[in-house]
């Protein structure tokens, strides 16, 4: 087997199909309602390219989460789109405005409302060190009280079938391939680098990032908590990234929770899931790894007619 190394690719699920990442590429395939594959690649350039500083320890995660959630409301609208659920895919400034409401609810429902509710243990204790912490439990409970509650929703679990696709087809180029459904099928829909691990990561060190703020009124608690946001992810990604490459033991005890927690929100997939997934990953590859893991070459676009009396001609041959 060829031992070398991998490229680093990651991915989302998105309604009936999978976003998929790596090598200056970005692909969303969807099984459509005919029962075929359609998939949309682009090229990205990360703005960290531009900006090489942005590539430092720290701040190369904040740079990561906020493209993450860029492309991947890019690559929801699409797939919305492909599997009938909207006419049209939603403009730039409308994917602006859906991640500011859905910031703002995150901030009100992980923020606002956990630390508003810590009032009521001033009547058990006053430290402030004391009442940060029983806010970051609070939150927590939240979190995982969210994930359990959407995760019995009948359209979610489909959405979390293709997570699962999404893992183990990544599992599966990382282990050397090859791509097969059957290949795939083996492997686990655990993954170290999940989002679901990170926003977990996220939350355990908020408890002790916002632990040593003191306890000033709510408006300007809930601000520092938002403000430090880039800071505890730039954290949490280093912990992720770190946890994730390593062999050691110890940094493999801390992944756990987080694949624990996946439990929630994968679940094993379909044989079509997964051929979605793969196909994905497929069109983010450089011809020498599809090669290498047994896919066939990839298709090259049909000419463009240069103008009307060729693009005449052009149907009439079909």
């Amino acid at each position: 087997m060829d031992e070398k190394k991998p490229l680093m690719v990651g991915g989302q699920a998105v309604l009936e199909g999978v976003m998929m990442r790596g090598a200056g590429k970005v692909a969303t395939a969807v099984r459509v309602a005919d029962g075929h594959i359609e998939t949309e690649v682009r090229d990205v350039d990360s703005i960290a390219d531009r900006y090489p500083i942005l590539k430092k320890p720290f701040l190369r995660g904040v740079v990561t989460l906020g493209e993450s959630l860029v492309l991947g409301l890019r690559s929801l609208s699409y797939s919305a789109k492909m599997a009938g659920e909207e006419d049209e895919q939603l403009s730039d400034g409308e994917r602006a405005g859906t991640m500011a409401l859905a910031f703002t609810l995150a901030a009100v429902l992980f923020v606002a409302i956990p630390t508003w509710a810590t009032r009521f243990f001033h009547t058990i204790f006053d430290s402030p060190v004391a009442l940060n912490l029983a806010e970051g439990g609070l939150r927590l409970a939240i979190f995982l009280a969210y994930l359990m509650a959407i995760s019995r929703m009948e359209g979610i679990y489909r959405v979390f079938q293709y997570h699962g696709a999404e893992h183990k087809t990544i599992h599966a180029y990382e282990g050397g391939g090859p791509l097969t459904v059957e290949r795939v099928q083996a492997c686990s829909r655990f993954h170290p680098r999940c989002g679901t691990s990170f926003l977990l990561i996220v939350m355990l060190v908020s408890i002790f990032v916002f632990a040593f703020l003191g306890w000033p009124d709510l408006l300007t608690r809930v601000a520092s908590r938002v403000a430090l946001l880039p800071v505890v992810a730039g954290i949490s990604y280093e912990f992720i990234r770190l946890a994730a490459r390593s062999k050691n033991a110890v940094a493999h005890f801390f992944t756990l929770p987080g694949l624990w927690l996946q439990r929630l929100t994968t679940n094993p997939p379909e044989d079509e899931m997964v051929e979605v997934a793969i196909a994905s990953l497929a069109a983010v590859l450089p011809e020498e790894e599809r090669t290498r893991m047994g896919l066939p070459a990839e298709e090259k676009p049909a000419p463009v007619a240069e103008n009307t009396d060729e693009a005449a001609a052009a149907i009439m041959a079909n």
